[in-house]
């Protein structure tokens, strides 16, 4: 797992809308970079919408948001257009992105195991350096508690 002081793994993946998001171009602005498990599942919608929600107040703060999923792009924009969101959504179908972080681990449910990407959020100074790092997200107001961070840094 990633930790607070580590340099961010730099990564160039595909995104929702075309085209491709690069981590390193964000410099000298901060980044949340918040891992979920998947599109348009009732979590993973309520984060995005919460992020969605207060963008303008994390620009105003000098910082990007990026959801990172191993959905496809076309999952990606459809959860967009579905909900409305303009947050950038990354597409690491490959999971290499979720590994170099540390997030693609084995989770259980109803007694069964599976491999899957634990709800994770990092936030990313503007030297590239890891800041802060919430794992097993709670969603629900976890979006202020990460615009809170981010102000501060």
């Amino acid at each position: 797992m990633i930790s607070e002081g580590q340099t961010a793994p730099d990564f160039t993946l595909p995104r929702d809308g075309g085209g491709s998001v690069t981590l390193s171009s964000f410099r000298p602005g901060k980044v949340v970079l918040y891992f979920y498990p998947k599109d348009d599942t009732p979590g993973c919608t309520l984060e995005a919408q919460d992020f969605n929600a207060r963008l303008a107040e994390f620009a105003a703060a000098g910082t990007t948001v990026i959801g990172l999923s191993k959905d496809s792009v076309k999952s990606h924009d459809k959860f967009c257009r579905k909900h409305g969101l303009g947050i950038i959504l990354a597409s690491d179908e490959a999971g290499q992105v979720s590994e170099d972080y540390g997030v693609w681990l084995e989770k259980s449910m109803y007694g069964r195991t599976y491999m899957g990407i634990e709800r994770t959020s990092v936030l990313i100074d503007g030297a590239g350096t890891v800041a802060r790092v919430w794992n097993k997200v709670s969603v629900k107001g976890h979006a202020d508690e990460v615009l809170a961070a981010a102000r501060a840094l």
